[in-house]
């Protein structure tokens, strides 16, 4: 017993030492001109205005005439100290808010509910994540900078007092008032978490307020509806639910607010409020620890405490107690008028009431209220809505989302070539962005059914499945638990297939499952907001790192601190501009001059990619299939990306021969295609011919020999039905002579040579290539890039003859053909010569979207590296993307286009030397740029619906948007 005593001795002038210490967080700068004001302005208020000053009223900017008209008289007769703003929206708050203080004596104190941003009360406005999410983030400058930046929202707003951060230890999940808005069940990480968000937030000019003391985090009732119980002794309380008070307050915390709760404890009389106790309020908040900034009572209309007493009696209790200020009073007038008789009956000191109202008037100085100015309705909206608020949402959920079981090490997903993946939804909310994004990175369908037994069948095609448990946003306290058969489902499902488990909400829902032995891999995305679900599916393939732990733990699954660190595996994210050191205001030009383009008619439609760093950064779509369709063009539509074929086909399968030996770039046509010995082109080297400097013919009109006297497709060489001996597609029942592929290499081969050596372009290299390639692996072309790149890069929009593969209402046309087809071609390549070859040419032939060719120009700024896979050596990369006859005035690379020497040319002429890319007739474009990282896909269909005049060409587009990408550069 003895020993018991001495440790509360102690333990008391312990926190008398450290309570003598704490400065009062109030003061101004300018403390002595502050403490001047006060004085001045307390001497020259009446008894009921210093009354007043310690009622903040509840206001709603969407509120009736009626209900405005009684807080007008509030203001005007009762002179009520301050105002919390609830629902409504920013701009009808702030004129409201104008004309309240307008009519003020003395200006109110604004106050907010605003703990992950204004969004929590106002429409239109910034939501950032919650606290839980917060939570799992390890970098504290991030919630330092959260609390800045939700500062700020709130200082632009008018707002004084945002009543956050939240410092509730929510040890127990089913609470049902707290959870999310709590950083989680550990005290140091709680405490760390609200210290910075309280600095970051203060240091914008807006006070912070410290809740619910003495600490409501393990309660499983909510105090709006009852009083809830707290059952711990002093000692836990004082080393649990008040550790983090207690640092706050050290490092100057404004306020705190105080709770409606039962805490036998502290406060021996039955179910007594803590809010209405001197002992909680007087003796521990402000004597033992010290706390001198504003206490605030929780709201005094809520059941907690407002089913305590009469209306009145609970302010005048509640300012006995030691509170500062009655917040949301259930009746003013009748607060005030009580107050006023107890200070004239002597209940009330002057002293007493001189400490609060003093307080108050600190704070108003110390926000600017003795010089007050009233809000600038100006770009109200925008300035609430900036994009460095996004930047930071996207930070915060990067380093947030939490790999919580990954036994089987399939995180990140690699190897794609191997995987069948399955999307499958369980949860009320929606899923959609999450399917989409992950769509970006593989080749993924959502399986959805009624039962069991018919989604598992439709399952058994697969050998992977990502289940999303997608539950609401919309607030933190919205349900978070699996039905029966949600849980039922996803244990059948884990049966018999590899499961990816991302759960869309608290982690507190995973206490619902029985087992996670089955269920190879768990992660934790904490929300379902848009971002939140982008940034998972960046996580599964390795896009970006898993960083987050668990701020809770999740019964016997996972404690607090679990999570599993990934490194990022070089896919590519996806972002916004400014992340990556690009404007997104500048990058505007680019929307209009590609809107010009289609408006003007130079081309349908148009895909246009730009990616900084490894993080695409502008993805969008212009215009429509067809200048008469109504089919838009969207993100899953290809495009016949006529000559970039070159550069992502033929080349990549050249450069793999190269660094095998197979070839060198000296090597001669004639030693990989003895038919060239004894031809004019035998000397030909793969370098020379790759770099369009081996005096080849541009082209040949290979088809202009098939047809008749009529310039139609001659029956000599076309039927329209299959058959062995016609059995080259070339369009919709079209069928070509089987053995006329041999005649386009004979013409090749036999061709005359240029009389004059210098750089002219020519297709004929890669029917060349194409042939020995497909004689060396005694395969097509097609089978080669899908099986060397495409599939395990996740280019699963990238694919030859895309018309018996998908609908042809993803495949965009590019032309009605009157000159050799005589019909729409759509799902057919285009380029006759790649026609005539079953549609597979070594120059011409692939059909794609922007998102995929990026992946594959990423690899070769990544030096032939990608997913976490090495395609392509770095000596090789940068062996190709040499410009060999420069000193000839040649500015190719092996393959690669390169910049221009001078003038006007391939690129805008303002990309360094070292990038390489390559155009296609049908209006496409593709570039990358190692010293600035960028890569630029622009993917048209200019030639529908005939081929005319190359507008895009001779209007520069293609190039004059490549020099706005590069203006929009701001580092």
């Amino acid at each position: 017993m003895r020993q018991i005593i001495f440790g509360l001795i102690f333990l008391f002038i312990t926190y008398s030492i450290s309570a003598q210490k704490v400065e009062n967080p109030l003061l101004a700068v300018d403390f002595i001109a502050q403490q001047k004001w006060v004085d001045s302005v307390y001497a020259s208020m009446s008894l009921n205005e210093k009354v007043g000053q310690l009622f903040m009223v509840q206001v709603m900017s969407n509120q009736d005439d009626k209900t405005k008209k009684k807080i007008i008289d509030l203001i005007r007769d009762h002179h009520i100290g301050g105002i919390i703003y609830s629902l409504g929206g920013p701009v009808r708050q702030a004129k409201l808010n104008n004309e309240l203080q307008s009519i003020s004596k003395l200006p109110m104190l604004i106050g907010m509910d605003a703990e992950w941003g204004l969004k929590m009360r106002l429409d239109s406005t910034y939501a950032f994540p919650w606290n839980m999410t917060l939570g799992a983030i390890k970098d504290n400058k991030l919630i330092e900078q959260t609390g800045r930046q939700i500062g700020e929202h709130n200082k632009r707003i008018g707002v004084h007092f945002n009543f956050a951060p939240v410092v509730d230890i929510n040890t127990n999940p089913k609470n049902p008032i707290i959870g999310n808005r709590s950083f989680g069940e550990d005290k140091d990480n709680v405490t760390e978490k609200a210290l910075a968000f309280m600095k970051g937030m203060q240091s914008a000019g807006v006070l912070a307020n410290a809740k619910h003391f003495p600490g409501h985090g393990d309660t499983d009732q909510d105090s709006h509806k009852t009083l809830p119980t707290v059952n711990f002794d002093e000692k836990r309380i004082d080393s649990i639910e008040l550790y983090p008070y207690r640092k706050l307050i050290a490092e100057g915390l404004s306020s705190v607010m105080v709770a409606h709760l039962n805490v036998p404890s502290l406060e021996p009389r039955e179910g007594y409020p803590s809010s209405l106790s001197e002992h909680i309020v007087t003796n521990i908040l402000k004597n033992r620890l010290g706390f001198k900034g504003l206490i605030f009572t929780d709201a005094l209309d809520m059941k907690g405490v407002s089913n305590f007493n009469e209306s009145g009696e609970v302010d005048l209790a509640a300012f006995k107690a030691g509170n500062d200020v009655m917040l949301m009073s259930e009746n003013v007038p009748v607060g005030i008028s009580k107050l006023v008789e107890a200070y004239t009956n002597g209940d009330i000191t002057e002293l007493r009431l001189e400490h609060s109202v003093k307080k108050i008037l600190q704070a108003k100085y110390k926000v600017g209220l003795n010089q007050y100015e009233p809000v600038g309705i100006h770009n109200l909206n925008e300035d609430l809505n900036r994009i460095k608020d996004n930047v930071l949402y996207e930070e915060l959920l990067e380093n947030a989302i939490t790999v919580v079981k990954d036994d089987a090490e399939i995180l990140p997903f690699r190897q794609l070539e191997s995987k069948t993946i399955a999307y499958v939804k369980l949860g009320d909310d929606d899923g959609s962005v999450f399917f989409n994004e992950l769509k970006k990175y593989a080749k993924i369908h959502q399986i959805e059914s009624t039962t069991i037994d018919s989604l598992l069948i439709k399952l058994s095609s697969y050998n992977t499945v990502i289940v999303g448990f997608h539950k609401s946003n919309s607030t933190p306290w919205k349900d978070h638990k699996f039905t029966p058969e949600e849980l039922n489902w996803l244990k059948e499902i884990a049966k018999s297939h590899t499961v990816v488990l991302d759960v869309f909400t608290k982690p507190y829902a995973l206490l619902d499952l029985d087992s996670i032995e089955n269920i190879k891999s768990i992660v934790v995305s904490y929300q379902n907001s848009v971002i939140a679900q982008q940034k998972s599916a960046q996580l599964l393939f390795g896009a970006i790192a898993s960083k987050g732990t668990l701020p809770v733990s999740i019964g016997n699954h996972f404690k607090v601190g679990d999570g599993i660190i990934n490194n990022a595996i070089q896919r590519l994210s996806y972002t916004i501009p400014e992340r990556v050191g690009m404007s997104s205001e500048k990058l505007k030009k680019v929307d209009s001059l590609a809107q010009m383009a289609v408006d003007m008619k130079m081309t349908p439609g148009i895909q246009l990619l730009i990616a900084r760093k490894g993080k695409v950064i502008y993805n969008k779509n212009f215009g429509k299939h067809t200048y008469d369709g109504i089919e838009k063009v969207g993100f899953d539509d290809i495009y016949d990306v006529a000559s970039l074929t070159k550069i992502l086909a033929t080349l990549p399968l050249v450069m793999e021969l190269e660094e095998q030996g197979r070839i060198t770039l000296d090597t001669k046509l004639s030693e990989i295609l003895p038919e060239y010995k004894n031809s004019n082109k035998n000397n030909i080297t793969i370098k020379s011919m790759l770099s369009h400097y081996a005096r080849l013919r541009p082209w040949e009109p290979f088809y202009y020999r098939t047809l008749d006297s009529d310039k139609k497709p001659s029956p000599k060489y076309y039927r329209d039905t299959l058959s062995k001996d016609f059995n080259i597609e070339v369009a919709n029942n079209l069928f070509l002579r089987s053995d006329y592929q041999d005649s386009i290499q004979e013409i090749i081969k036999d061709s005359k040579l240029l009389d004059k050596l210098e750089y002219r372009y020519s297709d004929f290299p890669y029917f060349i290539l194409k042939k020995y390639i497909e004689n060396y692996y005694d395969r097509t072309l097609e089978q080669l890039t899908q099986d060397h790149f495409y599939h395990s890069l996740g280019a699963n929009y990238t694919m030859y003859n895309p018309y018996h593969k998908i609908s042809n209402t993803n495949i965009v046309p590019t032309e009605e053909d009157n000159y050799y087809r005589y019909q729409k071609v759509q799902g057919y390549v285009h380029d006759a010569g790649a026609a005539m070859q079953n549609g597979i040419g070594g120059h011409a032939g692939i059909f794609s979207n922007a998102n995929d060719v990026a992946k594959i120009m990423q690899m070769y700024l990544q030096k032939g590296f990608y997913g976490g896979k090495r395609y392509l050596k770095p000596e090789t990369v940068d062996k190709f993307n040499t410009t060999y006859y420069i000193d000839k005035k040649n500015r190719r690379g092996v393959g690669f286009d390169k910049p221009q020497l001078s003038g006007e040319g391939s690129t805008c002429g303002c990309v360094s030397m070292s990038s390489f890319g390559h155009s296609g007739f049908t209006g496409t474009y593709a570039w990358a740029d190692p010293e600035k990282e960028i890569v630029y896909v622009f993917l048209a269909n200019r030639t529908y619906p005939i081929e005319g005049d190359n507008l895009l060409l001779k209007r520069n587009i293609r190039t004059d948007i490549q020099s706005l990408i590069y203006q929009a550069i701001e580092d």
